[in-house]
């Protein structure tokens, strides 16, 4: 009885200390009769008239505006229902001011989700410590990014068969812009941990498990040297994960982590940790199954869904060349369409990919072969029909 009543206790706890009122897409099962994933559905005010559905684009910085393209050609040829209403915002293409970041915002509004590139963060300080991208996530409260990592069938890597997931909370942490001179030649950087955000993302976390079938969290941290604010984040999760016994949960040492990945990740499920870490850990784990080019990521508010690669990487240097690989745009642009449950249109572009991977005949360079960007849309357009 007493153990009912904490549980009941923690859980009004760590749903009343976060602003989130989600609309679920789907609800999960558990004894206490909790919310659902704190992923948002596509609200219906979003499909106009005629059956379609808007969608915001940022294109972003390096090779992102083609990766954009080879995505509008492929929803073309797919006869999919979605307007693009597209902005630019760029730190490196002198795009990028608080009126423009205020329509892209305005755009979300309406739009409820969005599709986006990478916007590059120069590293040269200009009197403003909190990049665009880091701006943008703030307004809109897209605290939980999730980068699934599943190998590609037909295309080999050192480890093959992989299917785990990456949950970063990416509000707080070092990543906070909070940065001064204390002394001449002495900086510095403070890094934000909450109960509130940490309660929320470890929730999000188990939800997810929950919702899509698996079987065990792992929360990642460096509690062994910074005991209180790494303290924090672990204790929340230890505490959420008492209100699901259904779900295998355990720690490990981001460093630990980073060995454990290379060496069998295999013993991973579903990965929950804070912004710094999350950011490391999302492109090691994409160079275990074919890097950035391949990997689809997501983040998520209360309210809004964002779609985008898993490892943000612009690819600068190949910009124009007509080079860069599409698959990770393309499979993020399917599961955003799944998310506006245009589950035809989804799996009729994820199909398409992954046959042109299994196949073999066109890939790009990053993944072994001489096709180019345009090659490869070509081969999947071909693919929707074959």
């Amino acid at each position: 009885m007493e153990e009912m009543a904490f549980r009941l206790l923690l859980n009004h706890r760590i749903l009343g200390s976060s602003p989130v009122q989600c609309v679920h897409d789907q609800t999960s099962s558990s004894d206490l009769g909790k919310e659902a994933v704190l992923m948002p559905s596509c609200k219906s005010e979003n499909a106009k008239s005629e059956g379609t559905f808007q969608v915001t684009m940022l294109p972003g910085d390096g090779v992102g505006p083609e990766l954009m393209h080879a995505v509008k050609e492929v929803f073309k040829a797919a006869s999919v229902p979605v307007i693009f209403d597209e902005h630019h915002l760029s730190e490196v293409q002198n795009m990028a001011s608080e009126e423009k970041l205020d329509e892209v915002v305005d755009s979300m509004k309406e739009s409820k989700v969005a599709l986006i590139g990478k916007i590059h963060t120069p590293m040269d300080y200009k009197g403003e410590l909190a990049s665009y991208d880091m701006r943008l996530r703030r307004k809109l409260d897209l605290f939980a990014n999730v980068v699934h990592v599943k190998s590609l069938p037909g295309y080999k890597t050192r480890h093959n068969n992989l299917d785990l997931v990456i949950i970063r909370e990416q509000t707080e942490g070092e990543y906070s812009s909070l940065e001064h001179e204390s002394a001449k030649g002495v900086i510095e950087c403070l890094k934000i941990i909450t109960r509130a955000k940490s309660q929320r993302i470890a929730k999000f976390a188990f939800d997810y498990a929950t919702k899509k079938g698996r079987s065990k969290v792992t929360a990642v941290h460096k509690a062994n040297i910074m005991k209180l604010g790494d303290g924090l984040f672990l204790q929340c999760c230890e505490e959420v994960a008492e209100l699901y016994p259904k779900i295998k949960f355990d720690t490990m040492i981001i460093d630990n982590c980073c060995m454990q990945l290379v060496q069998n990740p295999y013993q991973f499920d579903v990965l929950v940790m804070p912004n710094l870490y999350g950011n490391i850990i999302d492109n090691l784990a994409a160079g275990l199954v074919g890097g950035a080019g391949v990997v689809p990521g997501e983040s998520y508010s209360a309210e809004y869904a964002v779609f985008e690669m898993g490892a943000r990487h612009p690819f600068a240097q190949a910009v124009g060349r007509n080079i860069a690989n599409p698959t990770a745009m393309l499979l993020s642009a399917a599961n955003m369409l799944r998310h506006l449950n245009l589950e035809f249109h989804s799996n009729l572009i994820a199909d398409a990919v992954k046959k042109v991977i299994k196949v073999g005949k066109v890939r790009t360079a990053d993944m072994g072969g001489y096709a180019t960007s345009l090659d490869f849309t070509q081969a999947v357009i071909a693919a929707l029909d074959a």
